[in-house]
């Protein structure tokens, strides 16, 4: 079964990680698809750096440092994955990625890091869940922690 998993750096997000690695200990076979989606340069950032391939560049090793510590938890049980640095609107890219991964299901956290999206209850989330072809399963603030 092929998973993906957005990763945005927030403890939720790694709550989402840790749930398909039970999973994974309880005998389902995953296959991981780790994704981070960063939201494009704001004016300010373009006026201000002057440089779109600079910003090009930090967007993307920012999503790869998001990803960091999701790979190390995949690489520690050695379950395969890839992993998928995009741009664009967070939800519509994610279930983009979903579809273009051929992924069965979706694990993520209700409220990320985003700032005006966290304002909402899980905005991208419930966009992901309402947008998506397949199953996603939401890692809420009160079951991260929770032990299956």
């Amino acid at each position: 079964m092929r998973v993906l998993l957005p990763v945005d750096g927030s403890e939720l997000s790694m709550g989402a990680v840790h749930l398909a690695l039970r999973m994974h200990e309880d005998g389902l076979r995953i296959e991981g698809v780790l994704a981070n989606v960063q939201e494009p340069a704001t004016l300010y950032e373009l006026l201000v750096l002057h440089d779109t391939e600079a910003v090009d560049r930090m967007s993307a090793q920012a999503g790869l440092d998001a990803l960091a510590p999701a790979r190390v938890l995949l690489d520690s049980v050695g379950l395969h994955y890839e992993c998928e640095v995009a741009k664009g609107d967070p939800a519509r890219t994610l279930v983009e990625i979903s579809e273009r991964f051929g992924c069965d299901m979706v694990i993520m956290g209700a409220r990320g890091v985003s700032d005006v999206r966290s304002a909402m209850l899980g905005s991208v989330a419930n966009e992901v869940l309402h947008a998506s072809a397949v199953p996603v399963v939401i890692v809420k603030p009160d079951s991260a922690q929770v032990s299956f």
